[in-house]
């Protein structure tokens, strides 16, 4: 069965919030260690709800569930966890990035082109706005999505999530053609 996309709602949240703790516990491991995926499951699976209320949060159901959500924000936060200098303003689309935010696949849902359409998805309504370029923080299980559909490394990074526990991240930019 090939899954909807549509605009995640506020109903949408419970469901949300549970794919993205499972897609950290599956997908991580792989790239960090349990105390790394521990701390991710609870800091970064950690739902935005402006995202929903923003309306700028898409999902892809398939049979029913929730497998795949992400999307983009108008508002100066990068991503989930402790962050220096973010901000609930809206940024300004002439001068800054929009931010492509809390990307998420359901392990068994990875490699059949979801968080392509989501991060299209995301370039369009983007561009809409008045945006030309798009930002992100990467965890590294994302790293490969998001160079592939045109996102390059700025620079390394270190998230330092609320626990105090570290995670290897990756600042990427992209234009919007």
């Amino acid at each position: 069965m090939s899954p909807l996309q549509r605009l995640a709602v506020p109903a949408d949240a419970p469901a949300v919030a549970g794919l993205m703790r499972a897609s950290v516990l599956d997908l991580f491991p792989a790239y960090y260690d349990a105390e790394q995926t521990a701390s991710a499951s609870v800091h970064i699976a950690a739902l935005d709800l402006a995202l929903i209320e923003d309306g700028t949060y898409y999902v892809h159901e398939a049979a029913g569930e929730i497998v795949a959500c992400g999307g983009w924000s108008r508002r100066n936060k990068l991503y989930n966890g402790t962050e220096a200098g973010s901000d609930e303003r809206l940024l300004d689309a002439a001068t800054e990035p929009a931010r492509i935010r809390a990307m998420f696949v359901r392990g068994d849902w990875t490699r059949r082109g979801l968080g392509r359409a989501i991060l299209t998805s995301c370039v369009t309504a983007a561009r809409a706005e008045g945006f030309t370029q798009l930002a992100l923080m990467a965890t590294l299980p994302g790293v490969p999505l998001y160079k592939a559909f045109g996102f390059t490394e700025v620079e390394s990074a270190e998230l330092r999530l609320p626990d105090g526990v570290v995670l290897g991240g990756v600042a990427m930019e992209r234009g919007i053609d």
